[in-house]
């Protein structure tokens, strides 16, 4: 583990200082969480992207998915 120095605004480390302290983890382990959980947030919102542009660039079809029709089961039959 590496020790890093970070700049920020005085009410965020106020407000992480009183979270943190509620949840009785340290300022560090708290950090630690949030920035696994913006770092997992980001990587999913770019597989999003990447499969947002490859329905752009191919669209589904009209019957692309009829074949499985018949293998539908919603369980009112």
């Amino acid at each position: 583990m590496r020790t890093i120095q970070m700049t920020l605004d005085d009410d965020l480390v106020k407000a992480v200082d009183r979270v943190s302290k509620q949840l009785h983890k340290s300022r560090s382990a708290f950090t630690r969480k949030a920035l696994r959980e913006a770092l997992s947030r980001y990587n999913l919102e770019q597989l999003e992207c990447k499969h947002r542009q490859g329905y752009e660039r191919h669209p589904v079809t009209a019957d692309e998915f009829s074949v499985w029709e018949t293998e539908q089961a919603w369980g009112d039959e």
